[in-house]
């Protein structure tokens, strides 16, 4: 954890609207010794069951998927403006066809067995508490299904207990 400062989540001072629409942030989860991420710009934060909790949503298509489904826990890594660029790749190159965080130049680090990466300036670490896939079924307003999901692959919701959080 060098250069980073761990902090409560009540502690935290930033716009998480901004950090999960305008910023972005990789999802990062590691399955037999091999680390994955992606680029979401989906995701909230809040209370649940009494936790400090993240949730986020993944396509079925999307390798990070096997990943975070294989893992009791996962990183969300919010990095500066500057990885920009970096952060576009990440979203839409898979780590199935190439080593995407090497090519991206970026550095993983661990917090116990979750990986999480050096260039970030604030990391949740999170442990998974629920899952479950989005259904046509249970949308209220319909247009949503039929402007996001024209395909079928609806996402995976995953609500996960914040247990770390870390700042430089």
């Amino acid at each position: 954890m060098s250069n980073f400062t761990e902090i409560k989540p009540e502690e935290l001072n930033k716009n998480l609207f901004q950090i999960v629409g305008t910023d972005w942030m990789l999802i990062t989860a590691e399955k037999d010794n091999k680390v994955n991420t992606m680029t979401a710009s989906w995701g909230g934060f809040g209370v649940m069951w009494g936790k400090n909790v993240a949730h986020i949503v993944i396509r079925p298509q999307r390798y990070t998927k096997e990943f975070i489904d294989n893992s009791v826990s996962f990183s969300l890594s919010v990095l500066d403006k500057s990885f920009k660029k970096q952060l576009s790749y990440l979203g839409t190159v898979s780590g199935r066809d190439e080593d995407k965080i090497s090519k991206a130049n970026l550095t993983i680090e661990h917090s116990d067995a979750t990986p999480y990466f050096q260039e970030a300036n604030l990391v949740f670490i999170c442990k998974k508490l629920y899952a479950q896939e989005f259904k046509p079924e249970f949308f209220i307003e319909s247009e949503l299904d039929t402007k996001w999901y024209p395909d079928k692959d609806y996402h995976t919701l995953y609500i996960a207990e914040i247990e770390k959080v870390l700042i430089k």
